[in-house]
């Protein structure tokens, strides 16, 4: 468990005037959904740990927030959690750079990360106005972007998640998530293309 003391400084990473969507609302989000999955993980300290860490660092026109936000978990679990978890917390944060799940992981591990990465994009599933929000906050994190450069970009982001072949891994994540998402995302890039 985490003491009272570190979760204090992790939800103070996530404050500021910079953040948008990716504030504390985030990790306290995911943390609702987890309650709803937590029996079918097979390490749920190293869920529950990268929920609260994989965007403590966020800089929007840095490529490498997930990278710097594993090395700053690393930091602030070693010795807190069994190695194995933080481990596992790593490699959760690592994969959401591109919401893919690496080779080589055994089994249990997949099955948490699937999980994970289906959580983290449960927004895109949420109700219309949830999500709208969502968008007004990525959009406050990029204000220094250009308009019309920013709806191209974001377009093109939201037309990447459209073309997969499944936005969520898992059947808990397409069945909750799948519909709604498809929905807003058709919707948002119509709006950011028109």
């Amino acid at each position: 468990m985490l003491s009272d003391a570190l979760l204090d400084e992790i939800r103070a990473l996530h404050s500021g005037p910079d953040r948008g969507y990716h504030g504390w609302s985030h990790p306290l989000a995911l943390l609702k959904l987890y309650g709803e999955v937590e029996d079918r993980l097979h390490d749920p300290l190293a869920v529950r740990c990268a929920i609260l860490l994989h965007d403590a660092i966020y800089e929007p026109r840095r490529s490498d927030n997930e990278r710097r936000s594993a090395e700053l978990a690393k930091k602030m679990l070693n010795g807190v959690v069994p190695d194995r978890t933080l481990g596992r917390v790593l490699r959760l944060i690592e994969a959401t750079a591109r919401h893919a799940i690496p080779v080589g992981l055994p089994e249990d591990e997949v099955a948490d990360m699937v999980m994970f990465l289906d959580m983290d994009l449960s927004i895109l599933g949420a109700a219309p106005d949830v999500f709208d929000a969502y968008e007004a906050g990525v959009r406050h994190e990029y204000r220094e972007v250009p308009e019309a450069a920013f709806r191209a970009g974001r377009a093109a982001i939201l037309e990447g998640f459209v073309a997969r072949d499944a936005l969520y891994f898992s059947d808990w994540g397409r069945i909750r998530f799948g519909a709604a998402a498809r929905r807003n995302l058709v919707r948002s890039i119509a709006t950011l293309r028109a």
